[in-house]
């Protein structure tokens, strides 16, 4: 089959496209033959080595559309079902395998090009927005990075929630109008946004705030983050840690939470099945949905991270097999 590999860390000529065997499947696990898969930052800081060892030859991709190929035995699923998956060993090739508990069947009336925009980004906001956020309707939220695959999906669901003032951040202005399009009711620079926050609060500052960038955006979130606020941390784009002292949220009563999609993959994926339930009949019906960047060919997965990392797109780029 054809799949994308790379040999060693690097930038993005490091992936290569090539012949390699077909997958094979142990105990309840399924062969897929994938359809698309997303590209998301995840797969640029895996490539470079920035999560890391890795074990070469190494393939990329978290998340997979595609059709059932073969089953274990006793298996809830059958050859021909469509589903969207987190494959065990990358999704940049025309056959993954997945374990049943980490897959998810689309409806029918859900396409694989939209259902392949969802897996990571939908679910994982839809976790931080109800589970960990704890966001309610009377609320202000920030979201930073609200033109990326999971800010997207943040300001839709926090929108279709009904909370009261979403506040979006942008590295660049000319993502502006595209974040008002999916519901924010005010789009800020990171420069500009701590400010901003406290004077549409009265200096009160936001309930939650939803953060992936890290950095000096960490810090700055907490000039703005409300007394008894929350602020989530799950990603670090900007390639620095955030920091913060016990001071800044022991007498604020002010909570920082963390949360990683891939750990709970790891180590309680059965958390995941009911919010994928909800997620892809937000997207079958409607609701929600994330446009389509660009879909680039298997073997033009170099172009789809290049792209990725020049931040000059809005929506979710694709993989087509």
């Amino acid at each position: 089959m054809k799949a994308v590999i790379q040999t060693e860390f690097g930038a993005a000529d490091k992936l290569t496209y090539t012949d390699i065997e077909r997958p094979t499947i142990g105990e309840n696990e399924v062969l897929i033959k994938a359809s698309y898969t997303s590209v998301n930052y995840a797969d640029i800081k895996k490539r470079l080595g920035n999560k890391g060892k890795g074990s070469f030859p190494l393939i990329l991709g978290l998340d997979v559309a595609g059709i059932v190929e073969e089953v274990s035995p006793n298996s809830s699923f059958s050859k021909g079902e469509r589903v969207i998956a987190f494959p065990k060993n990358g999704s940049y090739a025309e056959y993954v395998v997945a374990n049943e508990n980490l897959m998810f069947r689309i409806p029918d009336n859900l396409s694989f090009e939209k259902a392949a925009t969802m897996p990571t980004v939908s679910i994982l906001a839809y976790i931080l927005l109800y589970e960990i956020g704890q966001v309610q309707k009377t609320d202000t939220i920030v979201i930073h990075s609200a033109a990326g695959g999971v800010g997207s999906m943040l300001v839709q669901l926090a929108k279709l929630a009904g909370v009261q003032k979403i506040i979006g951040t942008v590295g660049n202005r000319n993502k502006e109008s595209y974040v008002r399009k999916l519901g924010a009711d005010l789009v800020c620079t990171y420069e500009d946004f701590s400010e901003e926050t406290l004077k549409q609060t009265n200096n009160k500052g936001a309930d939650v705030i939803f953060d992936s960038v890290a950095g000096e955006v960490t810090s700055s979130s907490l000039e703005c983050l409300a007394l008894y606020g929350t602020l989530v941390q799950f990603g670090n784009s900007s390639g620095k840690a955030g920091s913060f002292k016990t001071s800044d949220v022991h007498s604020s009563c002010r909570n920082v939470k963390g949360f990683s999609l891939g750990t709970t993959r790891k180590h309680n994926p059965e958390r995941l099945a009911a919010v994928a339930e909800k997620v892809l009949g937000l997207f079958a019906s409607n609701k929600v949905s994330i446009p389509i960047a660009k879909v680039f060919n298997l073997k033009d997965a170099p172009e789809a991270h290049r792209l990725i990392e020049s931040r000059h797109y809005e929506g979710k780029v694709l993989i087509k097999m």
